[in-house]
Formats: structure tokens, sequence, C-alpha cells
């Protein structure tokens, strides 16, 4: 009977499913979309039960689809939206309020008290991490302070906190398993980077219990066993792993210097660092790349908030466009020439500005401005967002030489190139684009033997289209002078 790995890729509006079989090859997916909740301008939520019901319905259906049972599953590995942030009672599993999704902006006043008492240096020593909304501490905090009876509920040990790896975990194993991996861990503003633990001053800080937080294991370790109430037949689970950090191991980025760029809702650039926790002097993160083995890997990290979430924006909220394939026939009549600058702040300003009151602007309308011009600029920004994240890790003093690039939006071929003209950096390709899943789907075959080393799983990675840049250095500084003279048009303390 053959063998097969099932990763379960849970993102920021859909979860997904993957079988793989052993050599890496996939066999099947399933995707469901499930609800945004916007209650404030700000505020982002996502009702816990429609995670967990979409993960196990589409885990039923890829299994469905290809007739493969539960046992024929030798692991599964899971990779999720990170800083997300859960709490439920460790008895009844019952969440006290729906998931604050990474993107919320609700702490924001929380973070900025934090700055005032001078404490973001020592946030972004001890975790690499800036104070922000964006992660998972100051999300906690909120839930503990603003939900009736939880501060005390979570006092007497009555609740746990997880972000999605966490939550879904201990779903699945029926409340056997609290614990998360040290890439997760990373994003939380809670965990010490360097000891590898939870931090007692910072939790003071943030006057968070450390009865709430999970076990933190390796990326790919044991996480105990899938409950056969859920697909048949109890199944290992071998990896979690935050979702670009996961791609950051299926784009096979193992040396320092190695860099892979995600575009999804978000963009997340992340480069390996090695053994090495480089504390960005440009605002960039450092963050666990992965933990194998009880060996660190570092990273560093940039992380825009709008990418694909654009086009959602262009499709769902102003309704230029029917479906996101349509954006490619559109921009590639526009030139790099048109006046047409976005700057989409829509959720504030990730890295390198960490700007979270800055919003949306177009600059450059005039009378021949029309959807295509709209959707062009859209895309632009995607890629000038991403020349500052690049140009912040050159000043850090990494070398970028290639992109490694993965997500929805690279079945954009127009915006691959557009990608290497304004960044001035060779964009490959790999021969999938599920990195990110690929990436957990491997570190649960490593955990079960099937790949012995990095080294191993190195041979999985090959190069599918590779994208050169075009234009002459001139022309390519002069653009990206414009992009900043835009943003410091948006910037809230321009």
């Amino acid at each position: 009977m053959t063998d097969y790995i099932l990763a379960i890729d849970q993102g920021t509006t859909s979860s997904r499913a993957i079988l793989y079989t052993m050599d890496m090859t996939v066999l099947g997916s399933a995707q469901e979309e499930f609800k945004q909740h916007f209650p404030k301008n700000g505020w982002v939520e996502h009702n816990p039960e429609d995670i967990w019901q979409t993960v196990l319905r589409t885990c039923r259906s890829v299994l469905a689809q290809h007739n493969v049972p539960a046992s024929s599953v030798r692991s599964i590995g899971i990779t999720n939206q990170r800083e997300t942030t859960v709490v439920w009672d460790r008895n009844t599993g019952e969440p006290v309020y729906n998931a604050i999704v990474w993107q919320d902006r609700r702490s924001a006043r929380t973070c900025q008290e934090l700055k005032k008492a001078e404490l973001e240096p020592l946030f972004q020593e001890k975790t690499g991490l800036l104070l922000d909304p964006y992660f998972s501490g100051t999300k906690v905090q909120w839930i503990l302070d603003n939900v009736q009876g939880v501060r005390a509920r979570a006092e007497r040990g009555e609740l746990i906190f997880g972000t999605v790896d966490t939550f879904l975990l201990w779903r699945l194993t029926k409340g056997a398993v609290h614990a998360t991996d040290a890439s997760n861990a990373s994003r939380t503003l809670m965990f010490n980077i360097h000891t590898q633990r939870w931090d007692e001053q910072l939790l003071a800080h943030l006057m968070i219990p450390e009865s709430l937080l999970p076990e933190v294991k390796d990326s790919s370790d044991d996480f105990g066993v899938c409950d056969a109430e859920w697909f048949g037949a109890d199944i290992p689970i071998g990896a979690m792993i935050g979702d670009q950090q996961s791609a950051l191991v299926g784009q096979a980025c193992f040396e320092p210097g190695m860099l892979k760029s995600t575009y999804g809702t978000g963009c997340f650039a992340v480069v390996n660092t090695g053994e090495k926790a480089i504390i960005s002097q440009h605002r960039l993160l450092t963050t666990v790349g992965y933990r194998l083995k009880g060996k660190t890997t570092y990273a560093l990290e940039g992380s825009i908030f709008m990418a694909g979430a654009i086009i959602q924006w262009l499709r769902d909220g102003i309704g230029i466009i029917e479906k996101a394939s349509d954006t490619e026939a559109l921009a590639k009549a526009i030139g790099h020439d048109q006046t047409e600058i976005m700057v989409p702040a829509f959720t504030g300003l990730g890295a390198p500005y960490w700007d979270p009151d800055a919003r949306a602007a177009i600059f450059g309308m005039t009378r021949d401005t029309g959807v295509a011009h709209m959707v062009a600029a859209a895309i632009r920004s995607i890629a000038f967002q991403t020349e500052d994240l690049l140009q912040a890790m050159v000043q850090d003093g990494i070398a970028v030489t290639s992109l490694r690039v993965d997500g929805g939006m690279v079945q954009n071929r127009w915006f691959l190139q557009v990608l290497a003209d304004l960044t001035g950096v060779p964009t490959v390709t790999s021969h999938t684009k599920e990195s990110t899943a690929l990436g957990a789907a491997m570190l649960a075959a490593m955990h079960i033997g099937h790949f012995e080393d990095l080294h191993d799983l190195d041979k999985v990675w090959r190069v599918s289209e590779k994208y050169t840049p075009s234009l002459r250095n001139t022309e390519r500084t002069a653009h990206y002078r414009r992009w900043r003279e835009a943003v410091t048009k948006v910037q809230s303390t321009s």
C-alpha cells in the first residue's frame, strides 16, 4: 500500500489540505475559504470554529477524492497563518473570543504605551521583534483585559493560548497536546529567541500568566497523534511551522544569505542568517527560521501587510475586476512610465516603516487613468514594497543575489517580470507553487525518517522559471525615488 504525507496549510483567508506522495509529489489538494470579520475600523477577526471546520472538511475531502485511507498517511505537517491569536478553555475547548488576526491593529495604543516606557529595545533584544500590533502578545493582553471574566479565569489556570497551529493541534489530538514550535513561538513577543524559552520579564510587562502558554518544540518533532475520530485512523503529527518559515524550508533556503519571498495575502521576505540572530538596524524582524534536533537556524524577515489582499480589494472592495486572474491581461498594457502610484497602507505600513496609522492612497491620476492603470499600480506597489525590504537587508549587511518566490501571485508572470525589473534582482520560481505546504510536508517526512537531513531536503527543490531584470539602473532608481516620495505623503509622522 502506498504511503502519503498530509500537509495542513491554514491561511488567512482559506484552509487547504495537500496530499503528498513520499517523494513530495502533490497527489491532490482541497481548499475552502472562510468568512473574514471586521467589527471595527482596523479590527480583523476569524471565528475559530470556521478555521477548525474548514481544516476538517478539506482534509476529509482530499483523502476521499483520491480514495486514500487515513491508515496510509504516515505523518501530518501543519503550517499556519502566524501571530493570529486564540484563547480557549483548557477543559471544554471553547474559545473565549474570536481569533484576533495578525492584520488586526486594535492593540496599537498598548504598543505605544510600551514604547513610551522605553521598552522596545528590551523586546527587540530578546524577541527580535518590534512593538507592533502585528504580534500575538498584545492581542492576548487585549483579550484578557476586554473580554468579561477572562483575566480571572486565566489567573486560575482555566484558559490556554495558542497561535493557529496550537489551536489545531489541540483539537486534532482532542486536547492531549498543548504545544507549538519555535518558529511560531518566536512571533509572539513573549519568547526569548536566544534562550529558546518563554521570558518571564516580557510576560510581566504584558501582564500575561505563563500558565496560558504552550510547550515549545522543534519544527520537526513528536506533536502527538491526530485522533482516529477525525479521519478514520490515528495519524502521527510530525511537524508544525509558521507559514513563512515553512516556505523558507520549501524553497530549500538552507544556507545563510538565501532568501525567499512569499506573495499571499501579505508579502513576507525571509533570509536565512544561519546560527546567528542578527538584530536589524533597519527595522526588519529577527526570527527563528526553523529549529531541528535542538539546533536553531535564525532569519531576518520583512513583512508587508498587503500583497494579494490588494487584488482582493480591487475585486471585492471596489469591484473593478471580476477575478484575480484578470489582472495580468489588464496590467501588461501599462508601461513602467505610468504616472499612477498606489501606496497600499490599508492596514498601516509594515517593514521597514512600521507605521500602523498610515493609510492608503493613489497618486498621479489623470483623466486617462482607468481600470488597467489602477491594476498596474496595485501590482507595482507590491514590487516596490519588496524593494523596501531588500534595501533594508542590504543595509544590514546581507547581499541578496536572487529571489526565490512563491505564493498565489506567482501565477501572474507579468508581476514576476515587474518584480525583477523594479528590484534589479533575478527572480526564480520553483517546480511547485505550494512551497509553504511543501515545507511542512518535508519536515513531517523528516520526522519519520524518510529524509535524514537538510541535504536530503535540498534535493527536492528545483528551478521552474527565471526572470531577469530589464530596466537600466538609472530608470529603476528614478521609479523607486517616486515610490519613496509617495510613501512619505501617507505616513502618520510626515
